[in-house]
């Protein structure tokens, strides 16, 4: 049985039985928050997120590099000492400020990690929701080369 033929079962096994077991469903996937993904600044974003202005907090840790060599991939990580219900990050000045946003199920670990686009230099905004209210980091990112059509 060649590799990747056997990769395919192994992961089809495992997709089907997080599905039976209630862990991804379809309701899941309509949480999906189309007006914040559509917001073009911090504002619009905050309130699609349901707050005004999130308070800064040392409970919440934005994991960056200071400057990135290729905006296209720009590792970013958020991890809080709070009981976090959703995180989120922004780019300050991208097209679509939200680049990410994170459900994290009851007794979950928070934090996460992954990679963004960044089209120049900008603010970086790390959100945690614990409790129903929004707390959050803030750092700059240079970017030498953009990732965001540049």
């Amino acid at each position: 049985m060649n590799q990747q033929r056997r990769s395919l079962l192994k992961y089809s096994a495992v997709f089907g039985l997080m599905a039976s077991a209630g862990l991804i469903s379809v309701a899941q996937a309509e949480e999906w928050n189309k007006a914040a993904f559509e917001g073009k600044s911090l504002d619009d974003v905050f309130k699609s997120l349901g707050t005004s202005s999130p308070d800064k907090s040392a409970a919440v840790t934005l994991n960056a590099p200071d400057i990135a060599e290729n905006g296209a991939v720009v590792p970013v990580g958020i991890s809080s000492t709070l009981k976090a219900e959703q995180m989120a990050i922004l780019v300050e000045k991208n097209p679509s400020t939200l680049a990410a946003q994170f459900f994290l199920p009851a007794g979950t670990e928070a934090f996460v990690t992954t990679r963004i686009k960044m089209g120049q230099t900008s603010n970086v905004y790390a959100l945690v929701k614990a409790d129903g209210k929004w707390s959050m980091a803030v750092k700059e990112i240079k970017v030498t080369l953009g990732g965001c059509g540049g």
